[in-house]
């Protein structure tokens, strides 16, 4: 759970907002909406089937979906009734519509067994309140608790929906930090799973708290996918079976440092994320067209 920005620099010449060097996409024209107060720390986004956005509180808020306007204001609440919002970190949907909802949060890799609510899509839920179907897993590798510093490697904080199972992108929190990002899977059904390691990825290592892989999303044809840092967007495409490190990398360069943490596709080139609220500036929403910015291939 990541309550604030504070130390978000520390040990770094670098202020809370920078404007990164070189050509960037100049961040705050795209913004679109200042977001309701009461998601002030907005982990995780989605569209329902009929376009309409949902998000989620990080950890200690009630285990509850917003559904929000096109101005940021709530609409709607759904309170999930047999969850617990220990550290909701990030929101996905299945072909059907399904959502789930990763309570998955482990700064100090000290939770053994992570747990996913997965609830129908929400345009369906008539009502202020759903039950989920609870998904379970742990990874294999994860033995100690908490492990040595060089192998906290276990906290998440984004995933997706992929051919029938679950992909879920680690939030590397090693001492001394080496910007790797692994890919775990798991099942789409209520079980307990152990996660299956996939591959690996590195986003980069000067800063570990610019590095950080807070949200996924997949394209709704799933042959886009971008992950999310405070600073960037990691886009990749043409990969081979669910190894989506393998094919075609970008890098897209934001243009200014926020907290950023969730991220979701509207339609096949337009992307939709948000930053948490740090000292009053943030709890925004911002649109981009991935045809219009610059792609820094890797």
């Amino acid at each position: 759970m990541k309550k604030t920005l504070a130390g978000f620099f520390t040990g770094c010449a670098i202020a809370v907002f920078i404007i990164i060097a070189g050509a960037t996409y100049q961040l705050y024209k795209n913004k679109y909406a200042t977001i309701d107060e009461q998601l002030k720390e907005i982990s995780g986004i989605e569209f329902d089937k009929d376009l309409k956005l949902w998000a989620i509180n990080d950890g200690g808020d009630q285990a509850k979906l917003y559904q929000l306007n096109k101005t940021g204001g709530i609409d709607k609440e759904i309170r999930v009734s047999n969850a617990k919002n220990i550290d909701w970190e990030d929101m996905t949907q299945d072909d059907f519509g399904h959502f789930f909802l990763g309570d998955f949060g482990n700064n100090d890799n000290l939770r053994k067994w992570l747990t996913i609510y997965k609830i129908e899509n929400p345009i369906d839920i008539k009502g202020e309140t759903t039950q989920a179907e609870i998904i379970k897993f742990r990874y294999p590798e994860h033995t100690s608790f908490p492990p040595k510093a060089d192998e906290m490697e276990f906290d998440v904080e984004a995933f997706i929906f992929y051919k029938r199972h679950l992909y879920l992108f680690t939030k590397n929190r090693t001492e001394p930090f080496n910007g790797i990002t692994t890919l775990y899977k798991i099942g789409d059904h209520a079980a307990n799973y152990d996660a299956k390691k996939i591959s690996k990825f590195e986003t980069c290592t000067f800063a570990e708290k610019l590095c950080w892989v807070t949200s996924a999303a997949l394209s709704p044809n799933r042959k886009r996918l971008a992950l999310l840092d405070s600073q960037r967007i990691w886009l990749f495409e043409n990969w081979h079976g669910d190894d989506f490190f393998s094919g075609d990398k970008y890098r897209i360069d934001l243009g200014l440092v926020t907290q950023k943490e969730a991220i979701t596709f509207l339609d096949e080139n337009t992307l939709v994320f948000t930053d948490e609220e740090f000292h009053g500036i943030g709890r925004n929403a911002y649109m981009i067209n991935l045809e219009e910015v610059e792609k820094h291939k890797l």
